[in-house]
C-alpha cells in the first residue's frame, strides 16, 4: 500500500455541541426556577424539627409555637406558607409540626409547574 491510510476522526461535530448546549441550557434554567421553592421546603423542614426539638414548646400553647415560628420565618425568609397554615399536633409530651402548601413555578408563556410540598417534623 503506497499512500497514506486515512484514520476516522474522533470529536464532537459542531451539531452534536449545539445540541448539548441547548439540552444544558434547559436544564439549568429548570435548576433555577427549582432552585427557591426546594431551598424553602428543606429550610421548613429543618426549622419543623427545630420547633418539635425544643423543650419548652413541648409543654407550651400554640400561641407559644406561633411565636417561635414566626421568628425563625423572618429569619429564613419563608413566603410560601404563614403560621396560620401550621398544623401542630401533641401527643404526650412530643409536638409534631406540619404543613401541606403547593409551589406554582411559571416556566415559559401560559406554562406553570404545580409541586405539591408536605414538610414535617418526623420527616426524613
Amino acid at each position: 500500500m503506497t499512500g497514506s491510510i486515512m484514520k476516522k476522526q474522533r470529536g464532537v461535530s459542531l451539531t452534536g455541541l449545539m445540541v448539548f448546549s441547548v439540552i444544558l441550557i434547559i436544564a439549568l434554567l429548570f435548576g433555577f426556577k427549582l432552585f427557591k421553592p426546594y431551598s424553602e421546603y428543606f429550610a421548613l423542614q429543618k426549622i419543623f424539627k427545630i420547633l418539635a426539638a425544643k423543650p419548652e414548646l413541648k409543654t407550651g400553647t400554640r400561641r407559644d409555637v406561633m411565636t417561635t415560628w414566626a421568628s425563625y420565618a423572618t429569619i429564613e425568609g419563608i413566603t410560601s406558607i404563614s403560621g396560620d397554615d401550621l398544623e401542630i399536633t401533641k401527643d404526650g409530651n412530643s409536638v409534631t409540626v406540619s404543613a401541606a402548601y403547593q409551589s406554582r413555578i411559571p416556566l415559559f408563556k401560559n406554562y406553570t409547574l404545580l409541586i405539591d410540598f408536605n414538610p414535617t417534623s418526623t420527616g426524613p
